[in-house]
Formats: C-alpha cells, structure tokens, sequence
C-alpha cells in the first residue's frame, strides 16, 4: 500500500494538472518536485509512476515528463486495480461453466432463453494479498473457446485478441459489507466493509460482452469529471419548487 504522503502527491498533482499549473504541459523534475514536496525521489518515483499507470504522464528519455493532452479532455477515472500493472497482479479461476441464461443476463446480453453464457469465477491477487472476489458472464457465441488460460491473465486481451473493438465500460460502485462465504473467499472477517462493483463492458457495435460483479476489500477511486452546468441548474431547480 502507498503512504499517505504518496496518496496526496498524487492527489495534489492531479489537481494541479487539471488547474493548468504545469507551463507547457511538462512537470518539473523529479529533483524538483522532491524538493518542492519535502520527500525523497523514490517518494516522487513512485507518485509519477501511480500517474504513469492511468495515462496522465509519460517519461520521455531525455527529455523530461509530459502531460497526456489527449487525457485531459476526457473524464478520468483511475481506480487502485488499474493502476496495478498486470505482472503486479494474478488471477487465479476458481470455476467455469456453461449456463442458461437467467432474465437479467437474457437482457443484457440480449439473447434467446436457450442460448448459453459463459459463467466464472475468480480471485485477484495484489502483492500476495486477496483483495477482490469476481463472477462473470460472457456469452458464449461470441467466445465459444473461453478458457481458464485466458480467464487468469486477462479477458480484455482476450476480447481483443478475438477482433473485437472494445468501445466503453459502464461501471457502477456501492458500498457493502462481506457475506460469511466472500468474505472466507477473500481471508477476511464476516460484515468487513468492501466496494460492490458491477460492470459492463460495450464492444463499439452495441454489444455487452461481459458483465461481471465484484467485491473489492481495500480499494480506492478517484474520478474527474468536467462540470455540466445543466445537470446543475436542473437539480437547483427541483430543490427550489
């Protein structure tokens, strides 16, 4: 886990790329970044490095560390699994099997009652902790060879590696507590607080090719999003009448 001085070099670099304080889109130095925050270049390492994982920077050998323009136009959501680079994390399945789909995932995936989905299960392990426990579903017409070889390194690879074009990821998080068997699962007391995340991932044709429900113990989002003065002024407005 990061120390709290790194969570907000982070934090307060962020802020200060999205307020426009970097003249011509280049941080400063790690030297002088170091010195402005009053911590060690392995500190700043390891904050730009958090930056670097989310697609806001990038190191130029030689030349110094940019800002991602293209980044700053979009939303950005950076979460504490995507910043973990993939050699950092394992996936270990814990089943795969065929189902009927129920009316839910009928609907999602917008199928025939006796088509079949692909249903699996797994855990993601970071620094030799457990740290989410996840159920899927894909449908398996358009992945007639899932596997578990597939399923413990990476289902986006995967996707990918099979032509389709990934467009978005609707994702949805609450807080909740650990039943007795997740929590088991993931090596933690019963009732331990915990994000619920559900996901969808559309392929740029419309389709869902995946939807999954998770349970995440230790984990942390952060999200910038530009202000919709509409969005606002209708809220104000049903707060006054």
């Amino acid at each position: 886990m990061s120390s709290k001085k790194t969570e907000f070099i982070v934090s307060d670099l962020i802020s200060k790329i999205f307020q426009q304080k970097f003249w011509n889109n280049k941080l400063p130095t790690q030297r002088d970044l170091a010195s402005a925050y009053q911590v060690s270049r392995f500190t700043i390492q390891k904050a730009l490095k958090r930056l670097e994982a989310i697609g806001l920077i990038e190191s130029i050998q030689g030349d110094g560390i940019y800002i991602r323009e293209r980044a700053l136009g979009n939303p950005l959501v950076s979460n504490s699994m995507t910043e973990v680079p993939y050699q950092d994390l394992l996936s270990k399945m814990l089943y795969l099997k065929k189902v009927k789909p129920d009316s839910e995932l009928q609907s999602i995936f917008n199928l025939a009652p006796d088509e079949d989905v692909w249903e699996f299960q797994r855990i993601r392990i970071v620094c030799y902790e457990i740290c989410q426990l996840e159920t899927a579903w894909m449908p398996c017409s358009l992945f007639p060879d899932l596997s578990k070889e597939a399923i413990e390194d990476s289902i986006q690879n995967y996707a990918l590696k099979k032509k389709c074009r990934i467009s978005h990821f609707m994702t949805t998080y609450r807080p909740t507590t650990l039943s007795r068997d997740v929590a088991e699962t993931l090596g933690c007391k019963k009732g331990t607080p915990a994000m619920f995340i559900t996901s969808r991932g559309i392929l740029k044709d419309g389709m869902i090719f995946i939807c999954s429900k998770i349970n995440a113990i230790h984990y942390e989002c952060t999200y910038i999003i530009p202000f919709n003065k509409d969005v606002y002024r209708s809220r104000r407005g049903k707060q006054q009448s």
